[in-house]
């Protein structure tokens, strides 16, 4: 049997960006990065075409653990979305430190270190 896999949402007003896991939920790849605006109908598209499982969706939240300015809007397209999918399980993500994290990863990979030794 085939496992379905999990879409990565990282909402914007202007553009949201979508990953996607392989199907055994090991990998994620970068997807795409579309305009909000058309982010409903390329949904559409991929849930016709792909087994998903679940959406992970961004929480941004201040320092201050307060929630930022897009969040309505996520909201309001969770709303949304839940209308038109009920069996799509939602999944909210703290998304603070994720940059910070991404950064130090690479620096402990090596990955900064090499980009220095290009120049």
């Amino acid at each position: 049997m085939k496992m379905k896999k999990i879409l990565g949402i990282d909402y914007g007003h202007v553009i949201t960006g979508l990953s996607i896991t392989d199907s055994k939920q090991i990998f994620a790849f970068g997807l795409n990065a579309i305009p909000t605006k058309k982010l409903m109908s390329f949904l559409d598209m991929i849930l016709n075409n792909e087994k998903i499982e679940k959406i992970v969706i961004g929480l941004p939240k201040t320092l201050r653990n307060k929630n930022s300015l897009i969040e309505k809007s996520i909201q309001k397209f969770i709303f949304e979305f839940h209308k038109k999918y009920p069996k799509i399980i939602i999944e909210r993500f703290d998304e603070r430190f994720t940059s910070k994290m991404a950064f130090y990863t690479m620096i402990e990979l090596g990955l900064k270190k090499k980009k220095e030794n290009k120049k």
